[in-house]
């Protein structure tokens, strides 16, 4: 079921007072001596984002991005046309000794010089880029080659362990997580679609489903460059997050998946975890990419990403867009963990409107 705007709107002030709390008051921030205070104003709001950051950053690793390094020198290894759009199979160096390979997608030109442009994050799925180029058995995750078709300049490009990056080694590199390692290639991403000459540089946004979902909040909260994102199935609150006893046995609890190899181990081994020790959550995230425009998908069948722990957090986010309501957008599909064709489509109209094309 899409439920449209005005009515989510109602039903998260709805929600909120039903709970005793006033819409303002459901945000908070840790004040200098450690207690919660509720986020009333725009000074309390620009405390939380960075709050945010940093929590983010302590269960991460610090963000190694220099705005000031050379754009990435692509190397292109073939091409495909379509009537549509030429797709070119690329690598690039996001540092030295840290090759990228993706999909570049350049639409045909007609009389335009300028489009806008999209970074597109694929899901778990072993064939990293391919999946987000509709390749393989799994439907609705063409979403790169559906955006090309749409006149966006796309990159999609591989995330640590899929793909032509299957064999990466983590223990090897640089990072503390590979969660950092993908938000520092994501953001070099956006600098080459930055440089792009048929780019317009204020018109870049990110698309990403399950994996793909939560990393392309992930990205937008460090990068202002992003001006929307669209998230499908990438996350709940902490809380919220549900994977079963059998699989909470294997991963040593039940948000053992989020402490692998290539996701934060310090979710383990720093913070044991215990979810009330997490130093973020999504709906602080969403605060941090507010007002920049923010759409998800979160179907109400989802096993992991429970629905409840969303609608949770969009009422808690939903101050940081008390000027621009119209700049969140949510969908709740009776589906499971997918991407249906009928809200992607409303994504990509969400996409459409906010980068005017």
């Amino acid at each position: 079921m899409n439920i449209p705007f005005p009515t989510l709107f109602f039903s998260i002030v709805f929600t909120v007072c039903i709970i005793g709390q006033p819409l303002a008051q459901v945000l908070t921030y840790t004040a200098d001596d450690g207690t919660l205070k509720p986020v009333k104003n725009k000074k309390d709001l620009q405390e939380k984002r960075k709050q945010v950051l940093e929590g983010m950053q302590d269960v991460m690793g610090k963000l190694p991005y220099n705005p000031k390094a050379a754009v990435p020198v692509l190397r292109i290894a073939d091409s495909i046309k379509t009537d549509k759009y030429t797709r070119y199979t690329i690598a690039f160096d996001v540092a030295e000794n840290e090759p990228v390979s993706a999909y570049l997608y350049i639409p045909v030109a007609g009389n335009r010089h300028k489009f806008p442009a999209m970074l597109a994050l694929h899901p778990t799925n072993a064939l990293g880029m391919k999946s987000v180029d509709g390749q393989g058995t799994v439907e609705n995750r063409g979403y790169a080659k559906e955006l090309a078709e749409r006149g966006y300049v796309v990159i999609a490009p591989d995330y640590p362990s899929f793909g032509d990056a299957k064999d990466y080694n983590f223990k090897t590199d640089r990072y503390e997580s590979a969660t950092m390692k993908g938000i520092f290639n994501h953001m070099r991403c956006v600098d080459i679609l930055a440089s792009r000459k048929e780019v317009d540089p204020d018109r870049i946004g990110v698309i990403g489903h399950s994996l793909g979902g939560h990393n392309a909040m992930f990205v937008a909260a460090f990068d202002p460059r992003l001006k929307v994102v669209v998230t499908s199935c990438g996350w709940t609150l902490f809380d919220y997050y549900n994977i079963g006893e059998e699989a909470s046995k294997k991963y040593g609890g039940r948000l053992g998946p989020w402490a692998q190899e290539r996701y934060m181990p310090l979710f383990r081994d720093k913070y044991g975890l215990d979810g009330k020790k997490i130093p973020f959550d999504f709906d602080g995230v969403i605060a941090v990419i507010a007002p920049r425009a923010f759409f998800s998908n979160s179907p109400v069948n989802d096993s992991n990403f429970d629905v409840a722990g969303v609608r949770k957090g969009i009422a808690n986010a939903s101050w940081a867009y008390q000027h621009k309501p119209d700049m969140i957008q949510v969908r709740y599909p009776a589906s499971a963990h997918d991407f249906p064709t009928e809200t992607r489509m409303e994504a990509y109209r969400f996409i459409d409107r906010i980068l005017k094309n």
